[in-house]
């Protein structure tokens, strides 16, 4: 039972991972569309490149995902088949993110999104650099710090 509930809490790490990597880049082209100040924040885009880095390396180097992995383990080990989890937000989630295709089509895909999240650092660039300032002090006191 423990196995099982395990796999799909993977599962579901492994959904809100692939929707952070859409989104994000969804929300940057929007952000910068509209000019959000928000979607300039270095963690968030960092963060976020190194995600879609981590896939593109992995489909480049024919890598199975840990994720993926991890999940079909414990789904072994809790008596279920691979990939035929169990559960009505389980089994959505997997029909959401898993389909099938040869592999050089999704290694086109991941390393196209890349692209679009490193053009998007290129034409919305993150902000490396914050103001702070002291409190009391004027504006032209404040210093630039990384």
């Amino acid at each position: 039972m423990w196995y099982r509930v395990a796999a799909d809490l993977i599962l579901i790490l492994h959904a809100s991972f692939i929707f952070f990597v859409i989104f994000a880049l969804l929300l940057t082209i929007a952000g910068w569309l509209r000019g959000w100040r928000w979607v300039r924040n270095r963690w968030f885009r960092g963060i976020h490149l190194l995600f879609i880095g981590y896939v593109v390396f992995e489909a480049w180097n024919a890598i199975p995902c840990f994720l993926t992995e991890w999940e079909n383990a414990l789904r072994i080990r809790g008596g279920q088949d691979p990939y035929e989890p169990a559960g009505f937000i389980a089994h959505w989630l997997r029909k959401v993110i898993f389909y099938q295709a040869r592999p050089w089509i999704f290694t086109t895909c991941y390393t196209v999104f890349g692209l679009l999240v490193v053009a998007m650092m290129a034409l919305s660039p993150p902000r490396w650099r914050v103001r702070r300032g002291s409190a009391g002090a004027d504006a032209s006191s404040s210093e630039l710090i990384c």
